[in-house]
């Protein structure tokens, strides 16, 4: 997986970090051309840049995170193929309509010598990208491929790995037509039976049911700046006030951070990034990725296919439960 080019696309809250880099470029371009010995004062800049770094980024509001979330550079589920697995073949179409949905990929691959299946949803790196991918907005075609791999996964005893990175479900007529809600709920059930050990992993955006359709599982992972909500922020702004420009509020509310989600028992283990985000340093994200899913396939596989639908299944049960408190 290549590294993408550093600060090439700038959140508002990086400028800051930016202008102390291009500071930092011009004292050193400044010095060389006149042979004049500024290390000293680099390393102050340098290490002023570390501490800033860590400062932003320690202390991002729930939006800000949504925003890291949504960056373009954020390593996606076929980046994170390519830099975990040792072989992967790409399988293709739902076996219904005859279409295959490039929003959700798939396929076979071999993890640490083990085979799996691996899927998620995939968006695109640039707006040409994104479009032929409808921003990972699956189809229900994208559902019933998925599915479609599951079951093989199932079939001939393969763990399932998903990786989950959609706002929601694809919105538009053509989609409800063909059977939107059906296709996801038809999911969420049959992930329930499925046998094989599943571990879902939110490693962007995890918005609505788009992202529950591949999202039922044993173990469910998300790194640090990622988000998982009932509904995109602007969209539960749009309902509540009638007014996007309120999402950051809503962002609070919602409690879609990674801490809140632990906190709440959906959520269960936080994967740390590299400073600045997963897309400041990929292979790095992707190597601490790899090294937890190996763990939790150990764990699981030593269970018995009863013990782990049973788990699955008290997991989910549990989600929503809450303690009135008297005033």
């Amino acid at each position: 997986m290549a590294t993408p080019e550093r600060r090439t696309i700038l959140l508002d809250f990086e400028k800051p970090l930016a202008e102390l880099d291009a500071r930092i470029a011009q004292i050193r371009e400044l010095a060389e051309e006149n042979e004049v010995d500024v290390s000293d004062q680099i390393r102050q800049l340098e290490a002023r840049a570390v501490q800033l770094r860590q400062e932003i980024f320690g202390s991002l509001t729930p939006f800000q995170r949504l925003q890291v979330a949504r960056h373009p550079r954020r390593p996606s589920t076929l980046d994170y193929i390519q830099a975990m697995t040792d072989e992967w073949i790409e399988m293709h179409g739902d076996r219904s309509t005859g279409t295959d949905d490039p929003a959700i990929v798939g396929g076979v691959a071999r993890l640490g010598g083990r085979p799996v299946v691996m899927l998620g949803h995939q968006k695109g790196r640039d707006t040409k990208d994104n479009i032929a991918r409808n921003f990972g907005m699956a189809s229900p075609g994208g559902y019933r491929k998925a599915i479609r791999l599951m079951n093989h996964a199932n079939r001939f005893g393969m763990p399932i790995l998903t990786f989950i990175d959609t706002p929601a479900a694809d919105p538009r007529a053509e989609a409800e037509r063909l059977g939107q809600g059906e296709a996801i709920a038809y999911n969420l059930r049959e992930m329930f039976r499925l046998e094989v050990p599943i571990i879902c992993t939110v490693i962007g955006e995890g918005g609505s049911g788009g992202a529950l359709g591949i999202g039922v599982g044993d173990r469910l992972l998300m790194f640090e700046h990622s988000i998982y909500c009932v509904a995109p922020p602007e969209a539960c702004a749009a309902i509540l006030w009638r007014d996007a420009s309120n999402a950051p509020q809503a962002a609070e509310a919602l409690k879609i951070t990674a801490p809140d989600l632990v906190e709440l028992g959906i959520v269960d283990q936080v994967l740390p990034e590299p400073v600045g985000g997963a897309h400041s340093d990929p292979l790095e994200t992707a190597s601490t990725l790899k090294r937890t899913l190996l763990d939790y396939l150990d764990e699981l596989c030593a269970m018995s296919n009863h013990q782990r639908r049973a788990l699955r299944y008290q997991k989910f049960r549990k989600i929503g439960m809450f303690v009135e408190v008297p005033a």
